[in-house]
């Protein structure tokens, strides 16, 4: 890859011997020239950092906004989603690892520029645009520019991350950010360690930052059968969210089906997710729901008050839609719902 397709990274630090540190991410690689970072996306040339996937997408796809999973956002809508390659985590349970994991020398994709983004969203009759599919911030300064643009423009903008990602790049993409569905992998640091070759501390510090910068938040836990599905783990969780982030905030519970490294597990019992949500219910959060599975009425949203049903869901449909000014249509309950 030729100079001229790279274009210089946001948050750098040049040090001596031709290396230079990452401050992106809390991995905060230190690279030699021609190395590069765990995201494989961002390298070193002659002592500066460069990424490799400015405008380089992968996937541009239309969603409804209920398949990101984001139910308190916009419900009914759809989003026109890009993706790039590459990504800050090596999950081994990873969906997307032909992207996630692919080798940019050998992948195809598709050239664009921020505007770009904008136009085909008007194309495809969107109403707003999603950074998903891989995590988003490693494409940091394409979603940057982008978003401003797509902002500007009346769209809002959504992403889905894995929320590893350090605090002065989250700060500075707070006002182009709309809502985040931030993967909370598992509750434990050992986990993470393991499985995705990260921290747990950084994901947690980035969903509290999120929540206090005005960006509208859920959270998603995949429930992986031997490695986080323990009820203590996941109670532990549910408390930290209802005393962190708020006991309104919306938790998908996701049922895990065999992938990439882990195809030697089964999928998640129906047993575990029926006591996931039951812990949820416990700890207090008002919207828990389940995902990966057979139409339930889980999945459907229900005021945590009068206890009516405001919003229902099969799939990614959306029903009824008895929502008004995000209160409850019955008793006015405010039930975090953006519209």
């Amino acid at each position: 890859m030729g100079k001229n397709t790279l274009k210089e990274a946001m948050f750098q630090e040049k040090l001596e011997s031709g290396r230079a540190r990452c401050n992106l991410c809390p991995h905060h690689c230190i690279l030699r020239d021609g190395q590069t970072g765990i995201c494989r996306v961002r390298i070193n040339r002659s002592g500066k950092l460069y990424t490799m996937v400015y405008g380089m997408a992968s996937s541009v796809a239309m969603d409804p906004i209920e398949k990101k999973p984001l139910f308190h956002f916009h419900p009914g809508s759809r989003v026109l989603s890009f993706s790039t390659l590459g990504c800050n985590m090596r999950c081994k349970h990873c969906q997307n690892y032909s992207i996630s994991q692919a080798d940019i020398r050998t992948s195809r994709l598709r050239k664009m520029a921020p505007e770009d983004t904008v136009r085909l969203a008007e194309e495809y009759g969107a109403d707003g645009i999603a950074w998903t599919y891989n995590e988003p911030s490693i494409w940091y300064e394409f979603i940057y520019d982008a978003s401003k643009i797509a902002k500007r423009a009346g769209y809002f903008v959504v992403m889905v991350t894995n929320g590893y990602i350090e605090e002065e790049p989250l700060r500075m993409l707070a006002d182009r950010i709309d809502a985040m569905n931030i993967d909370v992998k598992a509750f434990t640091d050992e986990f993470y360690r393991k499985i995705t070759g990260a921290r747990l501390e950084p994901v947690l510090k980035t969903v509290k930052l999120a929540k206090e910068l005005g960006i509208h938040i859920e959270l998603t836990y995949l429930i992986i059968p031997t490695l986080n599905d323990d009820e203590k783990e996941i109670r532990e969780f549910c408390r930290w969210v209802a005393k962190e982030v708020g006991d309104k905030t919306p938790v998908h519970f996701s049922r895990f089906h065999p992938d990439y490294e882990l195809t030697h597990l089964p999928k998640t019992p129906m047993e575990t997710m029926d006591m996931a949500y039951d812990v949820a219910k416990e700890e207090g959060l008002k919207f828990p729901y389940l995902g990966n599975i057979l139409p339930d009425d889980r999945e459907n949203t229900y005021c945590p008050k009068c206890g009516k049903m405001l919003i229902g869901r099969e799939y990614f449909n959306v029903g009824a839609h008895l929502v008004t000014n995000g209160k409850c249509r019955f008793c006015g309950e405010d039930v975090n719902v953006i519209q």
